[in-house]
Formats: C-alpha cells, structure tokens, sequence
C-alpha cells in the first residue's frame, strides 16, 4: 500500500499506529465493487443468463436485473458456487481413451480440456489455486497472441518450483473446476513463481480466465440486501 495511503498516529507508549486513511479506504472499495460486477456479469455469462444488467448502486451495493428471470434461487446458487482451481499430474502411464473404458489407475480421473474437448487422464490436485496472489490477461511477446498469466505467493512459489523440479519433462494440467484450460510439459523448473498460459484463447477467453484464476470466489463478501420477482403488468 502507498505510503500516502495510511494515516500515521501516536499511539502512545512509545506505539506507532498506521491505519488507511478514508480516501484509500473508498478506493479500496470501489475497486472492490468493480472487480464483484465484473465477476457477476462473467458467471452470469457462463451460466447462460443473458440480457443481465449489473450496476453499482451506491459506495457499496450491486444492483442486478434479469428480465424474464423467474428462479431466483437459480441466481443465488450461481454466487454461491466457488470455482477450484487446481494443478496436476497428467498420468501417462494409460491413456485417456483407456481409461474411459476401462479400469483407471488408482488417484486417477479423466477431465476433458475447456476447449479442445479431448479427455485427459490427471492425479490428485498437486497445488490450489488458494496460493495464486495475481492474474490478469496479456500477450505473447513473439505472436502477441493472447494468455492468462499469474503469479503464485511465497509458498506458492517453492511448492510449484519443487514441484516442477521432480517432474521435468511431464506434462501437467491447469484445471479450473473439472475443465482443463492447459496442458503444458515442465521444461524446466520454474522457480519464479510466474506462469503463462496459451489455449489458442481469444482475448475474452484470457480475461476470463484471468478473473477466474485471480478470484475463484467472489472478490468480496457478498450477501442479498433485497430481491423481487416482478410480474409483468396484464393487458386490460
């Protein structure tokens, strides 16, 4: 945080108290709300709502309007739902097919890739998403073509350098709930704790990604203020 953006006080007894002044306070807030309606909208999207309007109202609430919506609940349970990210293992030691049809090794199961629809045979979650402290879209330097980057935190950083250490020459897949968005192979240990991900995304595809990976859950603690089911006025 800035320095200008905390507010520096004696506490007495020799106690220095910092505390973010009210200007970064509804900063932080408004960015807060920004980044809840563009999560909103994306799972509204995904979830096949359309003709959705999401406006702030206020400094801190959200107003959403579905027309023709007539399952609230439906609504509630689309917010409610926490996308997992994870990182693991492609097994290959038997092959995707195989294993549909026939007896999968022990720790196994078969996810099937976000776009190219194929079956993939993975482990057990190596890593979370829990230890990702950024993410956002961008370019490749060379094809400019589009990809979701991020960056784990200091524990995410040695347990996936350690990770992709014992398992030079592996591929490994990038799952966003049972959805497989990439299957890179390790190269090399990569010990920056920094990722790119290419998926032939189309630049929406990578925001949303992105926004994915950097808040499987809401960004903020959300909870309904009011809620009304509108009935369409009869004709006379």
């Amino acid at each position: 945080m800035p320095t200008h953006a905390l507010a520096v006080t004696d506490a007495g007894d020799g106690l220095t108290r910092l505390a973010p002044t009210d200007a970064a306070s509804a900063a932080r807030l408004r960015d807060l709300v920004e980044d809840s309606i563009a999560m909103i909208e994306q799972r509204l999207k995904d979830a096949g709502v359309t003709l959705a309007s999401v406006q702030p109202e206020g400094t801190d609430r959200i107003r959403i309007f579905l027309p023709g919506m007539m399952e609230p609940e439906r609504i509630t349970a689309i917010f409610a739902r926490k996308v997992k990210v994870s990182f693991r293992l492609i097994d290959v030691t038997m092959s995707a097919e195989q294993a549909q049809s026939g007896t999968p090794p022990a720790g196994t199961e078969v996810m099937f890739g976000f776009k190219d629809k194929l079956p993939y045979l993975v482990k057990a979650s190596a890593l979370d998403g829990d230890d990702i402290s950024y993410a956002g879209p961008g370019f490749t330097s060379d094809t400019k073509e589009p990809i979701a980057s991020f960056r784990f935190n200091g524990r995410g950083t040695r347990r996936f350098a350690h990770i992709t250490a014992e398992n030079v020459g592996m591929p490994f897949a990038i799952a966003l709930d049972d959805k497989v968005i990439s299957s890179p192979v390790i190269r090399e240990p990569i010990t920056g704790g920094s990722v790119q991900i290419s998926g032939n995304f189309t630049l929406e595809e990578a925001n949303s990604v992105a926004m994915l990976l950097r808040a499987g859950s809401l960004p903020g603690r959300l909870g309904p203020v009011e809620q009304q089911v509108i009935q369409p006025a009869a004709k006379p």
